[in-house]
């Protein structure tokens, strides 16, 4: 007969577990008692009458289920952010928006024929060099530097004289 203590060493070292987590079957001890070799111990293991406890571990329930939610879009306003006003967007990242948009527009005006001669090239040099803090402060130094042909602001429904004084565009019915 070997001590339980024995037992309980041996099926640490065979389920490579620690021996508190080791846990053997009431009812069975008088068969646990006659095991005497390694061998036994496995026979015990494979009969169901000796084994390992789970590790408990952290319950992941709660991270899934915030995760979900912030997948649909939740949990995402101001009380819940941490940082900066940009610390998600990268001020590399924010130029480069910033750059593309002024450069769309610059565009659309060369397009519409609505800036004024050689001034194109200068407008997108200034644009890279970071001139403008934005959109509408580029179209209000176009207009202030007369860079702009008389005719209508998109989107505005205003029409821009060479003063640059913008006057309301009359619909016609």
């Amino acid at each position: 007969m070997v001590a339980i203590s024995t037992v309980r060493r041996i099926a640490a070292k065979l389920l490579k577990v620690g021996e508190n987590r080791i846990r053997i079957k009431p009812g069975e001890l008088k068969r646990v008692e006659e095991a005497l070799t390694a061998d036994d111990v496995r026979q015990l293991i494979r009969d169901g009458v000796v084994g390992a406890l789970r590790v408990k571990g952290v319950p992941r329930i709660r991270a899934k289920l915030k995760h979900a939610k912030m997948k649909r879009g939740r949990r995402s306003g101001s009380g819940s952010r941490k940082g900066a006003k940009y610390a998600g967007v990268s001020a590399k990242d924010r130029w480069k928006s910033k750059t593309r948009l002024q450069r769309k527009t610059l565009r659309m005006l060369r397009d519409s024929k609505r800036l004024a001669g050689g001034v194109y090239r200068q407008a997108y040099l200034m644009i890279k060099g970071n001139a403008w803090r934005s959109n509408a402060a580029m179209l209000a130094h176009f207009k202030d530097a007369k860079w702009l042909k008389e005719g209508e602001m998109r989107g505005t429904g205003r029409a821009v004289g060479a003063e640059g004084a913008s006057t309301p565009v009359k619909q016609e019915q």
